[in-house]
């Protein structure tokens, strides 16, 4: 059991501090939703394996009171199994599997295409000593050079921010992403944008983005964890002409809703839709 109310928690950073991992994040987000303090051990890119004493490579990692636990989700597995009495981040198995659909989902969506955008950011914002292996590494990853992946990123990030209605339309019913509370759905979404703001450069949401409510809900959790300053900011993106709107202004046309409530809630609709109908050519 964690000593103290502490457990280790081995940071990814970069030279503003900030942390950048998504799924360090997240996972920094899941200990403090348990209720733990956070003994931090600082460090970049490079030197992980020195660093954590030959135990792994690759980052998050925590220890527990001298035991080692890997990789973001066997951590909220283990929390879980481990602290039943402390709050909930997989409160069910169908939890757990919306949250691998949605994290595929976004990562896809966003994540990974705002990576293109912020990739040269991603490395000069980088520690010195980590340039070359982020150089490196990510330029093996991508196929190109981060400054050729980078660039034209004013013509994507409207259409990134387009592809997030399904977030936004959970959202706009639900207070959480759990519900009436967060759990690891929320910060495993989180995860991916505070990454996104350790290294955007110029804005991705527009500032009157529905997302905004609970994102800054988000960044005020556990005593504003996630305002860090070394983050930038997020809402500001600009629509420029030819730019697809950079949301739906007109939520709630479709998705799950609760529309049907008899003829009158369904008239205006039907009359926009059949009106000509049955007229002679």
């Amino acid at each position: 059991m964690a000593k103290d109310n502490k457990i280790t928690f081995y940071d990814l950073a970069l030279s503003t501090g900030a942390t950048i991992s998504p799924f360090v994040w997240a996972t920094k987000y899941a200990l403090k939703h348990k209720g733990f303090d956070l003994d931090v051990v600082p460090g970049g890119f490079t030197g992980i394996l020195e660093r954590t004493g030959g135990k792994t490579e690759r980052l998050p990692a925590i220890v527990d009171d001298g035991k080692w636990v890997l990789d973001s989700w066997g951590i909220i597995e283990y929390l879980d199994e481990t602290y039943p009495d402390r709050p909930a981040l997989i409160p069910q198995e169908s939890v757990a599997a919306t949250v691998k659909a949605l994290d595929h989902w976004f990562w896809n969506a966003a994540v990974g295409p705002w990576m293109f955008c912020f990739c040269q950011d991603y490395r000069d914002l980088s520690l010195p000593q980590d340039h070359e292996y982020v150089t490196h590494s990510r330029e093996k990853m991508l196929g190109r050079k981060l400054e050729d992946v980078q660039a034209g990123r004013e013509d994507r990030l409207p259409g990134i921010s387009k592809a997030l209605e399904p977030l936004r339309a959970s959202l706009a019913q639900h207070q959480w992403l759990g519900g009436s509370s967060p759990n690891y759905a929320d910060y495993r979404i989180l995860g991916g944008i505070l990454f996104t703001a350790s290294v955007c450069k110029t804005p991705v949401l527009a500032e009157d983005d529905p997302l905004r409510d609970w994102i800054e809900r988000c960044l005020d959790l556990f005593d504003g964890l996630g305002r860090h300053p070394g983050l930038f900011p997020l809402f500001g993106l600009q629509q420029r002409d030819g730019d697809p709107d950079l949301f739906n202004r007109a939520a709630g046309q479709g998705g799950i809703y609760k529309r049907n409530t008899g003829p009158d809630s369904t008239r205006a609709e039907t009359q926009r839709i059949t009106e000509g109908m049955g007229k002679k050519a």
